[in-house]
């Protein structure tokens, strides 16, 4: 009796489990399609507007047909193939994004130093890209859904209220982020749900008035387009691009929900939708030529166009949020990684690490997203300038995951390098077609990159010299021991935690305060913060402890990239019972270091690059969550 009891029990236990897991699969699920898919979700809106746009191609079967092909298997092979199949499996321990990517590839090459050299080089600079992209996306796709007013004979007049509204929709948008994902998540799901189906019900409707479009799954209908166009036939991919927006901050997003919820949301619902709705448009573009000026909108009956004008508004503002969450988790990574100098980081949700705040990079790209729309004006300027960030993102990110597939998964030859070639090969292809927009606008999102490459490079750089600098002069630990047991300075009560990157020498911090003070804690601790290559760190390897004697103690502490240090909570969890971290003892000692250029090291410029960040970077006490009123921080000048 008492075992069928325990049984049921167990079983009810059970049960709950799983149904608790289903709803939070259920809820991620949504979530994902609210936040991962709202950038490519909202790609029918421009998409074949602009590729008809560039001119040169005929609107009969050939045509559209042959666009259609190629939207399509664009869609099924760079999305579905490369990123949602392939790509989303380089996960850093659930964690994806150029970062995660950079440090998984770290890891491979660590024993190829010039190689990986150059594969953490290739990473800032498609970092930087991305960054580029975070800020076109929002401009082009709220303007895109705005600028379907003007099909509303009582709005025409209206068009010069087009620009302020979305920036105005905009600002909302970076105003709501300190919210966080988790809660933006549940609310544009629902609207993407619904805005997926009018993506489907739509191209249906479309279709059922011209079902030959259907023949456009053929992949032969593409190639037959490209050698009937020629030369337009190619330049056409800079403008099917669009229909990609979105892949790489799908892989950007992956740490906000996981791998499972992005893939069953693309395969069951985003892709089904998206082929449909293209290829409704395409049959009304058969139907009647006139219509491509504005094929998604032309599209629904004329009594369903101001509904649709605002759900798409709705779903547009929900498109910018999956670049904008994809540049937190890149800045947080960043930031871990020793990339750019610290920033306040506020994590929005209780259960899921990966989703967080950062209020200066919400500021800048709103900045930079106001910006843009004001200085180019229309969805059309700026798709011209949009493809080269997507596109050189696209490729670095297969230069990154062949590393890793070759050096660290170490896949057969036979397998690995026919189909990193052929990503290799179709985003090389989507590149090339992108170089012309170089001149009407795409430098914009290659300036961008190459700035945050120099801010990332310079960052890692002046650290690296920093660290060596202070080593140069810096006092071995054990003899400053020794020297403490022949004359031992006054000792008062408490404990003094010393920050030092270095283990196995006297911080700077400790000196000063002995030589300035005369004095040292009864017990001194020598703590150095390691962050580690994966997202996140167990418990059992938190803590690294070693006794010297004297009082003296030294104690590591391990983060993952993804994690938010705090200092003083890990340290109460410290197994050693012999040390006192109360929060009334004890101190924490920092040290703040004044850059004096020299001519060795880095250019002037950089130098003087490297100064201004670290004068304005977060203060350590707030990075690492210190007590502001148990900390003291004494300067040293440097020279580098």
């Amino acid at each position: 009796m008492v075992d069928t009891t325990q049984q049921t029990e167990s079983q009810d236990l059970s049960d709950n489990v799983n149904e608790k897991s289903k709803k939070v699969t259920c809820a991620l699920l949504i979530g994902a399609m609210g936040v991962v898919y709202g950038d490519i979700g909202t790609s029918p809106l421009y998409t074949l507007k602009e590729v008809f746009h560039i001119g040169g191609i005929t609107t009969n079967e050939t045509g559209v047909l042959g666009v259609l092909s190629l939207i399509f298997w664009s869609l099924a092979w760079v999305v579905s193939i490369k990123y949602v199949i392939f790509i989303l499996r380089a996960d850093n321990e659930g964690e994806g994004g150029t970062m995660s990517l950079i440090a998984l590839a770290q890891t491979a090459t660590e024993n190829y130093p010039k190689l990986r050299k150059i594969i953490v080089l290739l990473g800032l600079f498609g970092a930087g890209l991305f960054y580029g992209d975070s800020m076109i996306t929002p401009s082009v796709s709220v303007l895109s859904a705005v600028e379907g007013l003007m099909l509303i004979p009582s709005f025409q007049e209206l068009d010069h209220f087009i620009v302020p509204l979305a920036v105005v929709i905009l600002i909302v948008l970076f105003l709501f982020q300190r919210f966080g994902t988790a809660h933006i998540g549940r609310l544009f799901g629902p609207i993407m749900m619904l805005w997926f189906l009018t993506l489907a019900v739509l191209g249906i409707y479309g279709i059922t008035h011209n079902p030959i479009v259907l023949k456009a799954l053929n992949p032969m209908r593409a190639v037959e387009f490209i050698y009937y166009h020629k030369a337009v036939g190619f330049l056409i991919l800079s403008a099917v691009v669009l229909a990609l927006t979105g892949a790489e901050a799908l892989y950007a997003d992956m740490g906000h929900f996981g791998r499972a919820p992005i893939s069953r949301a693309w395969f069951f619902f985003v892709f089904p939708a998206l082929v449909l709705n293209y290829f409704g448009q395409g049959a009304m573009i058969l139907l009647d030529p006139s219509v491509k000026h504005n094929p998604f909108f032309l599209l629904a009956p004329e009594w369903a166009l101001m509904p649709l004008i605002t759900i798409a508004t709705l779903a547009t503002v929900i498109a910018s949020q999956a670049v904008i969450s994809g540049a937190f988790s890149l800045t947080q990574q960043a930031i871990q990684l020793g990339y750019i100098p610290n920033m306040l980081i506020r994590h929005t949700s209780s259960d899921e690490k990966g989703q967080i705040y950062i209020p200066f990079i919400n500021w800048s790209l709103m900045v930079g997203v106001v910006l843009l729309i004001i200085g180019f004006g229309s969805s059309s300027a700026l798709a011209s300038a949009y493809g080269i960030a997507v596109t050189g993102t696209m490729i670095i990110t297969t230069l990154l995951v062949s590393s890793v597939v070759l050096l660290l998964w170490r896949w057969p030859l036979w397998m690995a390098i026919p189909l990193l070639l052929a990503f290799f090969i179709v985003d090389s292809l989507y590149f090339a077609a992108n170089l012309p927009k170089v001149l009407h606008g795409g430098e914009f999102p290659i300036i961008v990159g190459i700035v945050l490459f120099i801010i990332m490079s310079t960052w890692k750089r002046g650290r690296a010299l920093l660290t060596k600098s202070l080593e140069e002069n810096s006092l071995p630990l054990p003899a400053f021991i020794s020297s403490i047991r022949i004359e031992p300075p006054h000792r008062i009560q408490g404990t003094g935690v010393f920050l030092t990157s270095r283990l196995d020498v006297v911080p700077n911090s400790l000196l000063l305060n002995l030589i300035h003070n005369q004095i040292l804690h009864e017990q001194i601790v020598l703590l150095t913060v390691i962050v580690d290559n994966f997202p996140r760190v167990h418990a059992n390897r938190r803590f690294e402890v070693e006794i010297f004697g004297e009082g003296f103690y030294r104690v590591v502490l391990h983060y993952g990239f993804m994690e938010e240090p705090d200092i003083p909570k890990a340290l109460q969890l410290c197994h050693l019972n012999e040390l006192n971290f109360s929060n009334m003892t004890t101190t924490y000692y920092l040290t703040r270091e004044t850059i004096i250029p020299s001519k060795m090291g880095m250019v002037r410029w950089r130098q003087a690059l490297f100064s201004f960040m670290m004068k304005n970077a977060s203060a350590s006490l707030r990075y690492f969550n210190l007590p502001m009123n148990r900390v003291i921080e004494l300067g040293t000048q440097v020279e580098i």
